[in-house]
């Protein structure tokens, strides 16, 4: 059964005061000390894993519906503004469920997104949505792509790397390898890191592609360590 579409008298502030109660009343202080530990003290927590939290934007999505247009972007704001990382989560859900709706030009948002607060734990999850985008929208990917590679931003140029994790036979390796290649000299752990985790799992669709590319070309030895690591026996 498809998600209630949000009233009207629910607008983004209104809907955000919801949400915070709820996860004021539900959050563990003891969780949520681990989990600030977990991400180097970066960003407060309620104190919610995703088993407790998933179950929760499920309800309130039921209850309250979707924002969409300029209120969805309202609220996704509204929510990076605060400091609790739950409420980043809960816009991406939102921000998900509500992805095939979304026009080519909502890649702004997405971004928007991917720049703010920027660690692992969101930008992995927005690479993923990056990717349906694109998929809905191909002639995207060659100018974003270009540019966010062009930026400098190791975590833009991350997602360029590892958007395709889940496109198997439809992906564009000669556009991988040439993204892998471009930050191949980085000594960026999380570039590094993409690049293995984008050959490791494409080499469950073509292993000797990835091996041939990984033999051929001067890579960090974490890149090759991980690309490698499903499709080559350790000697």
């Amino acid at each position: 059964m498809p998600t209630k579409k949000t009233p009207k008298s629910i607008r983004p502030k209104a809907y955000l005061k919801i949400v915070k109660a709820v996860f004021e009343e539900t959050g563990n202080p003891e969780v949520a000390e681990k989990q600030m530990k977990y991400l180097r003290n970066q960003f407060a927590y309620y104190g919610m894993k995703a088993p407790v939290f998933m179950p929760i934007f499920k309800s309130m999505f039921k209850e309250h519906g979707l924002l969409e247009g300029e209120d969805l972007k309202s609220f996704v704001k509204l929510c990076l503004e605060e400091e609790y990382r739950e409420l980043f989560y809960f816009a991406l859900e939102m921000v998900q469920k509500t992805l095939k709706k979304q026009e080519a030009d909502f890649i702004d948002t997405l971004e928007y997104l991917i720049l703010y607060n920027s660690w692992w734990d969101t930008v992995d999850w927005i690479a993923k949505l990056v990717g349906k985008h694109f998929q809905k929208y191909p002639e995207l990917i060659l100018p974003t792509t270009q540019k966010w590679m062009a930026s400098e931003n190791f975590w833009l140029q991350r997602v360029c790397i590892i958007f395709q994790l889940f496109y198997r036979e439809k992906t564009d390796e000669k556009l991988m390898y040439k993204y892998i290649l471009e930050v191949a000299d980085s000594k960026e752990f999380f570039l590094q890191k993409a690049a293995g985790w984008a050959l490791r799992q494409y080499s469950k669709t073509n292993k000797d592609s990835v091996l041939h590319f990984i033999d051929n070309h001067e890579l960090a030895a974490l890149t090759k360590r991980e690309g490698q690591r499903l499709v080559r026996t350790k000697k």
